[in-house]
């Protein structure tokens, strides 16, 4: 799957909104959506009328991010707690979810996910955290959602599936030929991709990560995005009625980056929503990798 250039400017989601086919029935789950770029997700859905949950895994902050849309902004936004790497908070979620919308989710947005090196660090001290808050969390998340897509419960426009995602994660970074054979393929199997990701851990462990070809830069972080990346080709495969697009928002001024980067949340989650909101004739039959880019950054 290879990245893509997104759109030239942030103003298409204008352009969307006014020939909208969402309305305020339009159910969206945003994950990591207290701040930064998740935060602006969701401003921006909510603006335009979805009914949008916010999710955030420390329901204080959570719950104080939906009450400044609320103050601040005047839109009402839902919040439910989840944490992402923990497969019961997912669970519960799920439950929570089914038992208060039912099958009405159009739209997911993982976009939690975590990384614990700064800029010009590679440690992968933290690297069974990342994984499972990276890769396993919005796997996981979209399985257990799966009963609750209204595209694989009713006649509708397909549910989209919006991974916000990393160029580190591209298959250009993975100097080992044979991961990169694997992942390329078109016919990669979700068998292989936890495989690949179970001998990083592995070579993180044993101490010989570092001469076995994996991405050189944030390389825990690049791996959870590049098994995200192959899963989401997996998905768009297996379900006719749901489109995966993965999106890189580029060096974004963040938490993440402690501040610095190019552009805003705001900026970066224009775009995200353009994508998430694309006409069903634009939508891409199969999963695709579109990126903002970035002057200068590695991200």
């Amino acid at each position: 799957m290879e990245a893509e250039p997104c759109f030239s400017s942030p103003s298409v989601y204008l352009k969307l909104s006014r020939g909208r086919w969402w309305s305020s029935e339009t159910v969206a789950v945003v994950t990591g959506g207290n701040r930064g770029i998740g935060f602006a997700i969701v401003k921006l859905l909510a603006e335009l009328g979805l009914t949008v949950i916010l999710t955030a895994r420390d329901t204080q902050k959570g719950e104080a991010a939906v009450n400044t849309l609320r103050d601040e902004y005047g839109l009402n936004v839902d919040f439910l707690p989840l944490d992402v790497s923990d497969p019961s908070s997912i669970n519960s979620f799920a439950s929570s979810f089914k038992a208060k919308y039912g099958p009405t989710l159009d739209i997911l947005v993982n976009n939690a996910g975590v990384s614990f090196n700064d800029l010009n660090d590679n440690s992968v001290e933290h690297a069974e955290t990342v994984i499972k808050t990276n890769f396993y969390g919005p796997k996981l998340l979209t399985q257990a959602l799966l009963p609750v897509f209204r595209a694989l419960n009713a006649d509708s426009s397909p549910t989209r599936i919006l991974n916000i995602s990393s160029r580190l994660g591209s298959l250009n970074k993975v100097i080992n030929s044979e991961i990169r054979r694997v992942l390329e393929s078109e016919n990669v199997c979700e068998k292989e991709i936890d495989e690949t990701v179970s001998m990083f851990l592995e070579d993180v462990k044993m101490g010989r990560w570092k001469n076995r070809g994996w991405p050189e830069y944030w390389t825990d972080y690049a791996v959870s995005k590049l098994a995200l990346n192959a899963y989401s080709k997996v998905l768009g495969k297996r379900y006719d009625d749901l489109r995966v697009i993965c999106f890189c928002p580029g060096f974004t001024r963040t938490s993440m980056t402690k501040g610095k980067g190019t552009h805003s949340p705001d900026h970066a989650a224009s775009f995200a929503a353009a994508l998430a909101l694309l006409p069903p004739q634009h939508l891409p039959t199969t999963a695709k990798f579109f990126y903002l880019p970035s002057i200068h950054s590695k991200l």
